[in-house]
Formats: structure tokens, C-alpha cells, sequence
């Protein structure tokens, strides 16, 4: 059997910003769900000072993940 490793980018309490969302402020990573299943989705919850609760793909293997669509640490 082989051993799945996911990449994750974000881990819970750190804070972000959005690229392409400036105006939803700055947010902060909330809630972390990864599936049990090899293969399965990881997904973050952000909670933006502005634009509440957002849902990201959070596996930085993939195209949909959160970085690849804008979101940054903020340092």
C-alpha cells in the first residue's frame, strides 16, 4: 500500500490576505478539513475582516489551491 502525502499550504491561526481580494481585508485560517480517503480533498476555512467565512482547496499539489488563486501569509 502506498503512503499518500499531502502538501498542505495553510495550518490553522495563521493569517492571509487575498491578492486579487484586497478589500476583504486581512483573514485568518479558521477551521482545517482533510478527507481520510488516499486521494481526497484538503480544504481551509478563512474568516476575512471583511467578506466573512471562505472555503479554499487547501493541497498545494494542486491547481485549485488556495495560493495558486491568490491567497499569501502574511509575514
Amino acid at each position: 500500500m502506498r503512503e499518500e502525502r499531502r502538501r498542505l499550504y495553510l495550518s490553522v491561526g495563521e493569517t492571509v490576505v487575498h491578492l486579487r481580494h484586497p478589500e476583504w481585508g486581512q483573514g485568518r485560517v479558521v477551521e482545517e478539513m482533510n478527507s481520510t480517503i488516499p486521494g481526497g480533498i484538503s480544504f481551509i476555512r478563512i474568516e476575512f475582516r471583511y467578506a466573512g467565512r471562505r472555503t479554499f482547496d487547501n493541497n498545494i499539489e494542486s491547481l485549485q489551491c488556495c495560493y495558486h488563486a491568490g491567497i499569501r501569509r502574511v509575514g
